[in-house]
């Protein structure tokens, strides 16, 4: 089989050895954080202690170069040390989380405004399989579809599926250092699937994602905008925490289904926004019933009215229920969202309606 480009350099490394400890650096965890793109670019972090060569990030790097498929190098130096304590403080304890809101931090980021983006919106679950992604899409395209000018940027880091989607996968080219997204369905998009191999694990800390998410925000030609779709990976984790402290978001979309696991996670979502004082635009339930093919009658396959009872609880309006539909999981496979492929189907009809709703009370919201 043949070796990836991850591989490759994996294999040089292990070749390589450290002056001081005189192991091969990837067996002594000197090398964290190894990215690469599909052309070849490659952005590593070496740990160094006192005393270490500071030739060897130069002889690290050239090494690197000689691999086949490599096109340029980027070696990060960071202190072994403050890594190590960093990460033990880390790990040392959970944190718990009171009734009140947490004091924002001094040191937090003050959230920057691009106004060529318009309205930006975060579409997010508290768990994964709900159909985020499905919703992200064609929103975004139903948008496109009413004449607004709509970016969908993939921030789900970890399991990035808007180039599958969308019907697009390649390197986006740079110019005069902007990166020029790609363009599908009358939507432009970015996503780190666009930068790195298919096979590649994603496998970034933190402070990776929040580079990558405040990259693909502020250096990427986006033009002006009307909405800017943010698809967001499951659960509460750093992505939407970057993201909240990058950028001013208009609002939150929650996807959940109507199984009551779902809607407990999806609960959970709800309160991160509002805690960080996000609004809530509203509740979205996929997968709410089969429809027979034959004869249209609906069969709740996972339960029925948990989005509903969701949105009363928490005083939301539910903006739509998504049929389950099978064109609806090949259009997702084939790169051509429902809405566009299939219009009068169902599932199209209730996510262009979703989408009507979200453009007014956007509008709604601008007005007050």
């Amino acid at each position: 089989m043949t070796q990836t480009l991850q591989g490759r350099i994996q294999e040089a490394l292990s070749k390589l050895r450290h002056p001081r400890t005189g192991k091969d650096v990837v067996t002594s965890e000197a090398v964290r954080d190894i990215a690469t793109t599909t052309s070849g670019k490659v952005r590593l972090t070496l740990l160094v202690s006192p005393g270490d060569d500071p030739e060897f990030a130069r002889l690290m790097r050239q090494t690197l170069e000689k691999v086949d498929g490599v096109t340029e190098v980027t070696v990060d130096v960071a202190d072994a040390s403050a890594f190590e304590s960093n990460r033990k403080s880390a790990s040392r304890a959970l944190p718990v989380m009171n009734q009140q809101p947490a004091k924002p931090a001094t040191s937090a980021p003050t959230p920057v405004s691009y106004p060529n983006l318009g309205k930006v919106i975060a579409v997010s679950s508290g768990k994964g399989g709900v159909g985020k992604s499905t919703v992200s899409v064609n929103l975004a395209v139903a948008l496109a579809k009413a004449g607004k000018r709509v970016g969908l940027m993939d921030a789900d880091v970890y399991g990035p599926n808007i180039p599958l989607m969308m019907g697009k996968n390649e390197p986006p080219m740079v110019i005069n250092e902007k990166i020029i997204p790609l363009e599908a369905h009358g939507v432009k998009l970015i996503s780190i699937g666009f930068l790195i191999d298919r096979d590649q694990p994603a496998i970034w800390r933190g402070p990776i994602i929040m580079k990558i998410i405040t990259q693909f925000l502020r250096d990427v030609a986006w033009g002006q905008l009307d909405y800017f779709i943010v698809d967001l990976p499951p659960g509460t984790g750093d992505a939407q925490l970057t993201l909240v402290q990058a950028t001013q978001l208009a609002g939150a979309i929650i996807v959940t289904t109507p199984q009551e696991v779902s809607v407990g996670d999806a609960l959970r979502g709800v309160k991160m926004f509002e805690r960080v004082s996000i609004p809530v635009i509203g509740i979205v339930e996929n997968m709410s019933w089969f429809e027979c093919p034959h004869c249209g009658k609906p069969t709740p396959l996972f339960g029925s009215g948990g989005g509903e009872r969701l949105a009363k609880e928490l005083e939301l309006p539910l903006l739509g229920q998504i049929p389950l539909y099978q064109r609806v999981m090949e259009g997702g496979d084939t790169g051509k969202p429902i809405v566009a492929a299939d219009p009068e189907s169902s599932a199209a009809r209730a996510l262009t309606a979703i989408a009507e709703r979200v453009d007014e009370r956007m509008g709604a919201a601008a007005v007050r």
